[in-house]
């Protein structure tokens, strides 16, 4: 069988019906109460990154697949060699390459290398096993997809988490000036216009897609970055003194007023500009302290800490596990997202949220669709407005605790009922149906043959009583 024929046999095998038999119409199968059809996808899910990683787009890798899992679907997520593995999600990783063996984060020369091999990997996996459709997440992601799945007639599901070229003007990786700018602007373009569905983390997003890209509205819709309440959740849910001894274990004096950051540690991350705004604060008020956590580049600010003068004033983790990132974020008071990109999600929004604390971020459009009318915003990139923002957060403590309790609690239920993993699910699975088609699971397949086979029996037994 040739390898352009592939295509045309998987979608052979995607009607799967029972060979040799016909369409059963009896009253199980007819009227208002037929059962629904059970449905399951074989998804190969494409991630250029270093999956798992505890952040960003990590995060939201992870938890797609866990529902896409939870839901009945099967789900084999393509990556590049470095990373954590998860229990329980099928995770194939492409070969070392034998220079580079860091985690890469952002923009990277490095990442070229990793994406070929990306490639060969996907490759590998379309010959060897059956997938309904491809999930691939970032734009080097849908590039392979798009290439493969057209060989292969299969489906593209773009995850689209902010612009390419966008995201490496924001992280100094290209100029606008730079001669590639204008090719990398094409291939983005192409990208964005050839997948069949675009799911985007925001509206912000979806509205860049149209009027900036000229995507078809009709591929393009939003699925929210999302969190799961149960595990993010506030203080007063955690057994007594558990939060206080890790406070302890972080050498936090037990009367500041704590601010927190979860994420990595960038420039584009606005890492520098609360820094400088930390240093701010401390001069008017010294009962505060910033709780940074994340990576890379923790030797960096912890020296910038100490060159502005508030390094006792500032403690920093390094990288938090996802699974231990709720408690750490209930131990805030307020949280802060200083990103700086205006096309990037902003899932860390969500988790704080969930916990209950009221949050302050520079003003974009993602920041604002997260948060609605509870947050409070800063004007992008000015460290003093950042300051002032967060200070207005600390007074309201102060002088309205039942008003600032109140808004960490309308945040919470804001998040628990807009932004829910299931819901995301069932988008996604609906995207999915829309280019593939209905999917029988294998129980609903076998309960067909078992429904056939009676059948027949019962026809003959029929015929075998006429005659008698």
């Amino acid at each position: 069988m040739g390898i352009w024929h592939l295509g045309t046999d998987r979608q052979r095998d995607q009607k799967l019906t029972v060979a040799g038999a016909e369409p059963l119409q009896n009253d199980a199968d007819t009227g208002d109460n037929r059962e629904k059809i059970e449905q399951s996808y074989r998804v190969l899910m494409i991630a250029p990154t270093s999956f798992f990683a505890d952040y960003g787009c990590h995060v939201r890798i992870l938890e797609e697949a866990r529902i896409l899992q939870k839901m009945g679907h099967r789900v084999t997520i393509v990556t590049y060699r470095n990373g954590n593995d998860v229990p329980g999600l099928d995770i194939r990783r492409t070969l070392p390459i034998p220079w580079r063996r860091e985690y890469e984060v952002g923009s990277s020369r490095h990442k070229i290398a990793f994406d070929a091999l990306l490639g060969l990997k996907t490759l590998e996996l379309l010959l060897r096993e059956r997938f309904d459709v491809i999930h691939a997440h970032l734009h080097e992601g849908a590039l392979i997809g798009l290439v493969l799945g057209r060989l292969f007639g299969l489906p593209v599901v773009f995850d689209f988490q902010g612009s390419l070229t966008g995201e490496m003007v924001d992280h100094k990786f290209l100029s606008e000036k730079s001669r590639l700018f204008a090719p990398l602007l094409r291939l983005e373009t192409w990208i964005n216009r050839t997948a069949q569905a675009v799911l985007t983390s925001t509206s912000n997003a979806q509205r860049l897609l149209v009027e900036r890209f000229g995507c078809d509205p009709e591929r393009v819709q939003t699925l929210p970055d999302s969190v799961n309440s149960d595990v993010f959740r506030p203080a007063d849910t955690y057994p007594a003194g558990e939060l206080d001894a890790l406070r302890q274990s972080l050498g936090i004096p037990a009367d500041r007023r704590l601010i927190v950051y979860l994420g990595l540690l960038a420039e584009h991350q606005g890492t520098s500009h609360l820094l400088r705004a930390m240093q701010l604060l401390v001069q008017k008020q010294q009962d505060i302290h910033l709780l940074l956590m994340g990576f890379p580049g923790v030797p960096v600010y912890q020296k910038q800490a100490n060159d502005l003068g508030i390094g006792d004033f500032v403690t920093l983790t390094g990288r938090i596990p996802y699974g231990d990132a709720p408690k750490y974020l209930a131990l805030g008071d307020v949280a802060v997202a200083p990103k700086l990109s205006a096309t990037e999600g902003a899932g860390k929004l969500l988790n704080y949220m969930a916990v209950g604390l009221p949050t302050v971020a520079f003003d974009t459009p993602v920041a604002r669709e997260y948060l609605g009318v509870d947050g409070v915003f800063a004007r992008r990139g000015d460290v003093e407005s950042l300051a002032e923002s967060i200070a207005h957060n600390f007074s309201l403590q102060t002088e309205t605790a039942e008003l600032f309790k109140r808004i960490g609690e309308i945040s919470r239920r804001r998040a628990s009922q807009n932004f829910g993993w299931e819901t995301a699910g069932d988008q996604i699975v609906d995207a999915y149906r829309n280019l593939v088609g209905p999917q029988l699971t294998e129980s609903a397949v076998q309960r067909d043959r078992i429904a056939v086979r009676n059948s027949a029996v019962e026809q003959r037994n029929v015929g075998y009583t006429a005659r008698s």
